[in-house]
């Protein structure tokens, strides 16, 4: 008996070790989860011996299910369309899909801008650069068009809705409306019309959709109201698009980063020009005018490093079993683990001590 329970012991760990090690998503995963419910049922039964056995081959399931999601297309004839490649995510993603041989057509805001001249001086072949405002529907009709003359029959393989603004870090009180709206013009209806212009074109080739929400889309967010709003949108709308869209073949993946530094930070001092003067006297200048350096710090402690988030994206574009959704980065997974399992008071104070604007207090409060 004692050598069963071992047994049992070490089937648990394997498998709580495979778990944390493997994306939570697939049939697989279920089916593991499924089998280890099995193995706790068979060990409270006084079944330790079977229990490890079950638990043991959960973890072959997970691993096996793992490495098939590795494979990957051949590239020969991927045509990808990336939005938003002035900078960021989407300029990562055009150099390294460009270099894996698939033919790139990198949108950017500024055609003649330093990001879209970087993309140009690498003299790839199959890297073009096009102007695309996802706001401007003149603009996309215009790449759709030249997108439309290359691929012919072939159709476009995938759509990258990476375009996205954050603007600024404040209060969902002092963010004038006109920003909520530039947020979700950008973040949101700018992917809308993106999917419903270039769906013609994806439906022909079975292809993808890879839309970038965000962590803030998901777990609420001091200070990132109207951008988490715009990418809470964004993610339900492409789960709807995923399911919709099934039986056309096109596949739809939301990557959900979270904790990386990008270009996607505005100017805080424009909304003291847009809130009203009784809003004003209760927060105060002082703290209005704090949350440009708040937002630098939080800048500061995002990572540099991109290719996490990058490689999910060719995940998303290449494999033969995409992920439904990718969370690249730490707080990307803990975030909504944290919200999901804590009690909320406990959420709240978890998430205010990590958003909180610490160098300064609304005026206001002082006065209550």
């Amino acid at each position: 008996m004692e050598i069963c329970s071992w047994l049992c012991m070490l089937g648990a760990s394997v498998y709580i070790f495979t778990v944390l090690r493997t994306p939570k998503d697939g049939c697989g995963y279920w089916h593991a989860a499924l089998g280890a419910l099995v193995g706790a049922f068979l060990y409270f039964l006084g079944y330790p011996g079977l229990c490890g056995g079950v638990a043991l081959g959960c973890s072959l399931t997970l691993l096996h299910g793992s490495e098939r999601r590795r494979e990957l297309l051949p590239v020969q004839n991927r045509v990808v369309l990336i939005t938003g490649c002035d900078s960021g995510f989407g300029h990562a993603l055009a150099k390294q899909l460009s270099d894996m041989g698939v033919k790139v057509f990198a949108g950017v805001l500024d055609v003649h801008g330093a990001g879209a001249q970087q993309l140009r001086a690498r003299g790839c072949a199959n890297l073009e650069v096009l102007q695309l405002d996802v706001t401007d529907g003149s603009q996309i009709a215009a790449a759709h068009q030249c997108i439309r003359a290359q691929v012919r029959d072939a159709g476009l393989w995938g759509l990258v809705n990476n375009a996205g603004i954050l603007h600024t870090v404040a209060d969902a009180e002092l963010h004038p409306l006109l920003l909520y709206r530039r947020i979700m013009e950008v973040n949101f209806l700018g992917a809308v019309n993106m999917c419903q212009v270039f769906l013609p074109l994806l439906k022909r080739s079975r292809g993808r959709i890879i839309n970038v929400s965000s962590v803030a889309g998901e777990v609420p967010m001091p200070l990132l109201a109207a951008y988490g709003a715009s990418k809470a949108a964004l993610s339900s709308f492409s789960k709807a698009l995923r399911l919709e869209l099934s039986a056309w073949g096109v596949r739809v993946a939301v990557i959900q980063p979270g904790g990386f530094k990008t270009n996607i930070y505005g100017n805080s001092d424009d909304i003291l020009t847009g809130i009203s003067s009784e809003t004003r006297e209760d927060y105060g200048e002082e703290y209005i005018l704090s949350l440009v350096s708040n937002m630098l710090k939080m800048s500061q402690q995002l990572s540099e490093d991109l290719s996490p988030v990058v490689d999910d994206m060719c995940h998303a574009l290449l494999a033969v079993r995409p992920r439904p959704l990718y969370t690249p980065g730490p707080m990307a997974w803990l975030l909504p683990f944290l919200q999901c399992y804590c009690p909320t008071a406990v959420f709240d104070s978890i998430i205010m001590r990590i958003l909180k604007n610490d160098n300064c207090e609304p005026a206001g409060l002082s006065r209550r």
